[in-house]
């Protein structure tokens, strides 16, 4: 079964995006690169991973993690609070959507009604819980979730209908809420300056707030398929952010924590704060080239050293993996990285055109989820039970990435929006 590619972290209860000065650039115009050699990097010591078992145990795992009052929902818990709630309706929106994708990556979702059950029951509380107060455009305060509820709702929207698994008395609905969410993804996009942002400290509207790229990146991807999928998005929305994720790029290769303003240049080395340092951004590097890559912005040579850096920095990312704490020094990595890096890093893979190259760092991914594996056979890189539902989908995600089919790549209004190219996506269908 084929469904769309989507997402990525919800994480993140992190703290408000760095503003930095500095002289306006232009963003660098897309180019073509020859693809190089990987490092190679020492693969962590683990048994080989059984996907299939793997993924059965997974998916119990999975579906015992369901909760509420209706076993509806999949509630995401990080350290931010809402009303003294551990779960934030934005949370709950989001993890629940995770948990759905998760479980609709496995191969076999049509023929097992234990998973549409517990899928369906998902997607009814989504789309009731998405008309509360909280859930609507306008931001609140300095700090605000609803966001990834937005993006994470949407692809799992999308990506229900692309499979042809929304029940039939909800067709009607899931079709109008994606046309919400798609309005609502570009109404609270940060105006002039462009992209996205859970931390708004300069207000919701105002334009000297920053992107966060970790955010950027999957609603960007969510919109992508919007457009596909024939929904109305604004060229200057997806201008905008795309230039924003064109400004976060450090010139040493990764990506700056919250994106410079718009009359600033790409950040220097001497800039980067210890959120953007490399090791630290080794969890955001690929998702935001492969966004970029897809928007005809960047190439494969970028790409390929982002899954690099992914690879060369996995341990920087695992010494934080369900540790207490956020921004911890000397790079500034918190847990909720963990987890989202192996999505991404998994997608940008997906796009490596040497078919031996691909396999082999397929074969890096698979080693690296065992060696992250609880014991109970789920994933969790928080200290908090109620984020192991999340964690668990996003291990699916990573290790079905061969299969799921790729985004779509963005074009202007006029032009048709169309899969990426097969030399890109190799792999990719099943």
């Amino acid at each position: 079964m084929r469904i769309s590619w989507l997402l990525p972290l919800l994480a993140a209860v992190v703290s408000p995006a760095q503003d930095k000065k500095a002289p306006e650039d232009t963003p660098p115009a897309a180019k073509k690169a020859a693809p190089r050699v990987f490092t190679e990097f020492p693969v962590p010591d683990a048994a080989p991973l059984d996907v299939e078992k793997v993924s059965k145990e997974a998916i119990a795992s999975l579906i015992a993690l369901q909760e509420g009052d209706g076993d509806d929902q999949w509630p995401y818990q990080g350290v931010y609070r809402e009303d003294r709630s551990p779960s934030p309706v934005g949370y709950r929106v989001g993890g629940t959507s995770i948990a759905i994708l998760g479980l609709l990556s496995v191969p076999g979702y049509r023929s097992d009604k234990s998973r549409q059950e517990v899928v369906e029951r998902g997607l009814r509380f989504v789309l009731k819980t998405l008309e509360v107060p909280r859930m609507q455009e306008d931001f609140v305060g300095n700090y605000d979730v609803r966001g990834w509820g937005h993006v994470y709702g949407l692809l799992m929207l999308q990506a229900l209908h692309e499979a042809k698994a929304v029940p039939a008395d909800l067709v009607e609905q899931v079709v109008a809420k994606e046309k919400w969410l798609v309005e609502v993804l570009c109404a609270s996009a940060i105006p002039e300056a462009g992209g996205w942002n859970y931390s708004r400290p300069r207000g919701y509207k105002s334009p000297r707030n920053t992107a966060s790229p970790f955010m950027t990146a999957p609603a960007l991807q969510a919109l992508f398929l919007a457009k596909k999928r024939g929904h109305s998005v604004p060229d200057a929305v997806i201008t905008q952010a795309l230039d924003a994720l064109d400004r976060a790029r450090a010139k040493p290769g990764g990506y700056a924590y919250g994106a410079p303003a718009k009359s600033q240049n790409q950040v220097e080395e001497a800039q980067l704060t210890m959120m953007d340092k490399t090791p630290s951004s080794a969890a955001r590097a690929a998702a935001c080239e492969v966004t970029l890559l897809l928007a005809g912005r960047g190439d494969l040579q970028r790409l390929e050293r982002a899954v690099d850096l992914f690879f060369a920095h996995w341990d920087d990312l695992a010494v934080r993996k369900s540790q207490t704490g956020t921004h911890i020094p000397p790079y500034g990595i918190a847990p909720y990285y963990f987890l989202y890096g192996h999505v991404y890093a998994a997608q940008a893979i997906e796009f490596v055109p040497d078919e031996q190259k691909r396999e082999a760092l397929r074969g890096k991914m698979r080693a690296m989820l065992a060696k992250s594996r609880e014991a109970d056979g789920s994933w969790n890189d928080r200290q908090f039970e109620r984020s192991g539902g999340y964690g668990t989908a996003m291990a699916l995600l990573a290790m079905h990435m061969p299969h799921l089919p790729k985004m779509p790549t963005w074009t202007p209004s006029g032009e048709p929006a169309k899969a990426s190219e097969p030399s890109q996506a190799a792999g990719a269908g099943k």
